[in-house]
């Protein structure tokens, strides 16, 4: 399989190419910048730049890119720029999926659940009408540009939850102070987060590649959404450390400006579509998630996803 990726280079992105890889897929990964070499071709989303010609024949092609949500404040010029590093590149691949002569078989372009908005302690599936917070309209937009292929492709919008790694996403910050005996409740703890393990969320991916059933929105969350109170005794019993202290939600906001308002959200949301496809988790439950992440041993990510029953 012949499959184009962009933002190869973060948390989600570089565990799928090392895991398509490994199983001996080629991987093409569409690069703003550095050095060209065997495997990446140069784009330019901010100025409508991309080669058809590394599309046109394409197996398929997954959309990763985007500015991270928390590794700033959200100011006016950074909010724009979260909604221009996703909605601008991913237009500038629908559109160019829907100009050639042999598009993809399937266009992964990410999204995330923030889709939803806070809906309290309500479970939510794809059905769910979208929220009405910033995250939500970004969501939206960005869903919209992806779906201008859809007349020549199977879309698939892989809804991201909160992602497990030690090596980077949100999570990735919090663990060093987890380690530290700081990794308390965030706020009174009460709102609901959709976890997933990193390993779950490749091997899902590839599962929405390779599973001609699946398209349209699809949440990338595990099947037990977990307080965020519940969520922190658990890292902290992985940990063997205390997880009693919470971190105030006005200091949160101060420290962290609107991305505050995030991680402090509840969101209850259930993998419907995953499940009804046929796929299976590695670590359904937060707990196992938690135990994948901080395991001295780890397993490898790159496991093929669980085949679909026939």
């Amino acid at each position: 399989m012949r499959v184009v990726i962009t933002g190869s280079s973060g948390l989600i992105g570089s565990a799928l190419t090392a895991s398509l890889l490994e199983d001996g897929h080629d991987v093409l990964r569409l690069v703003r910048g550095g050095p060209i070499e065997p495997g990446r071709a140069r784009w330019d989303p901010a100025r409508g730049q991309l080669d058809p010609s590394l599309i046109d024949g394409a197996d398929a092609v997954v959309g990763l890119g985007g500015a991270g949500v928390g590794d700033h404040r959200w100011t006016p010029a950074y909010k724009q720029k979260l909604r221009e590093s996703r909605v601008a590149g991913t237009a500038l691949l629908a559109g160019t999926i829907a100009a050639v002569f042999h598009p993809p078989k399937v266009f992964v372009s990410a999204s995330a659940v923030g889709y939803y908005g806070d809906v309290d302690g309500r479970e939510v599936d794809e059905s769910a009408p979208p929220g009405r917070d910033f995250l939500a309209g970004l969501t939206v937009q960005w869903e919209a540009a992806a779906d201008a292929a859809a007349a020549r492709t199977r879309v698939v919008h892989p809804r991201f939850g909160i992602v497990l790694a030690s090596s980077g996403g949100a999570f990735g910050r919090m663990l060093p102070l987890a380690r530290l005996g700081l990794g308390g409740p965030l706020g009174d703890g009460s709102q609901y987060w959709s976890v997933i393990s990193l390993t779950d969320t490749v091997r899902a991916l590839r599962f929405a590649l390779e599973h001609d059933g699946l398209a349209g929105p699809v949440n990338l969350t595990g099947p037990e959404p977990v307080t965020n109170k519940d969520f922190a005794r658990e890292l902290g019993r992985a940990l063997h450390r205390p997880a009693v202290l919470p971190a105030p939600a006005f200091a949160l906001r101060l420290a962290l400006g609107g991305f505050a308002d995030s991680v402090l959200m509840s969101q209850r949301v259930l993998p419907k579509a995953l499940t009804a496809a046929g796929f299976t988790f590695a670590h359904p439950t937060a707990a196992d998630a938690v135990r994948a992440v901080t395991d001295p041993d780890p397993k490898p990510i790159g496991s093929p996803p669980a085949a679909a029953p026939r």
